[in-house]
């Protein structure tokens, strides 16, 4: 028997989310819609400069831990915090939504890591990374039993930055792989797929990945191409599946010569993006380790997105569980 349905890796950061106009983002350097990783002295600048704020638990992974939970699965984390205030936060916000953390925390600096994240009036955000203490997590941080016990095992492709997580997620994937398990990833982000296009190509084709989740930017700068259809007609070849999100076109999942398109839900107002992609692989992998089908997958994965971007911050509000009974999922 597995002991947990999701085993999530990732970078524990707290968000720290303002609502600015695109002419903050003009004069304060910053990169729209992409993960800019900043030092400790940029983080205060640019927190002196951000207008109100709410404070919320993130990091890509720890997002769709939480959306996991949300459904009614059962999630597990693996990320670093230090003892300090922020990693207080993380800590108590991620376990009450059901995920079960047990990460050894850092005593010490540098202090946990936390994200200045700018929402334009587009619903666009734009992140400022200080990774703080992530850049700690490494292999012994490894929970053996989880890694062997969860049935799949999803990290973020942000990881690949600080170096010893490599170690930590090739030895997970190793334990996983050894208990007949499966293993996935997103590509998390553009940039961050420009940084490590070799490597990311090389999980895949290794076969340490099994299950791609990427938007259509993330997909085309993986293969290097501008055509949407040739970057998907390579990454059938490369993993067993892959889930590619298109915003409010829907979604498209492969595995192998099977093609499966889902639509995006309707939404009254879009509010902000930060953690769409997040929710929506909480939402297809809680249907995955369930037995569903690829469509039930997209679609809950659909559902789970559409929701968290009516909303301020990444983790859902609602019951996951009970708004996908309502719409009969």
């Amino acid at each position: 028997m597995s002991q947990y349905d999701v085993l999530c890796i990732g970078n524990a950061i707290v968000d720290i989310i303002a609502q600015c106009d695109e002419a903050f983002l003009t004069e304060n350097g910053i990169i729209k819609g992409a993960m800019n990783l900043i030092d400790m002295d940029r983080a205060g600048l640019l927190y002196g400069r951000m207008g109100p704020a709410i404070e919320a638990s993130g990091g890509s992974a720890g997002n769709t831990a939480a959306g996991v939970a949300s459904f009614g699965g059962r999630a597990a984390f693996f990320g670093k915090v230090s003892k300090d205030a922020l990693g207080d936060i993380y800590y108590h916000d991620i376990r009450a939504q059901g995920v079960a953390f047990d990460t050894k925390p850092l005593d010490g600096e540098p202090p946990t890591a936390r994200s200045m994240i700018f929402v334009t009036p587009d619903g666009e955000r734009s992140m400022n990374t200080y990774l703080g203490a992530c850049v700690e997590l490494g292999p012994e941080d490894v929970e053996a039993d989880k890694a062997a016990g969860a049935k799949v095992t999803y990290f973020e492709g942000y990881l690949w930055d600080p170096p010893r997580a490599k170690e930590a997620i090739r030895l997970t994937a190793s334990h996983a792989h050894a208990a007949g398990r499966e293993v996935s990833m997103t590509l998390s982000d553009p940039f961050c797929v420009d940084r490590y296009r070799g490597e990311f190509l090389d999980l895949m084709r290794s076969g340490t990945v099994d299950i791609v989740f990427a938007n259509s930017h993330e997909i085309k700068s993986l293969y290097q191409t501008a055509s949407f259809e040739a970057a998907l007609a390579a990454i059938r070849k490369d993993c067993k599946i892959a889930a590619v999100t298109r915003s409010e076109e829907g979604s498209i999942i492969v595995r192998g010569d099977e093609t499966v398109l889902i639509d995006a839900i309707g939404i009254e107002q879009l509010v902000d993006t930060t953690g769409a992609g997040d929710l929506y692989a909480a939402g297809f992998l809680h249907g995955y380790t369930n037995g569903r089908s690829l469509k039930e997958c997209g679609d809950l994965g659909s559902l789970a997105a559409g929701l968290v971007i009516q909303q301020v911050g990444p983790r859902p509000r609602q019951n996951l569980r009970e708004e996908a009974q309502k719409v009969g999922l």
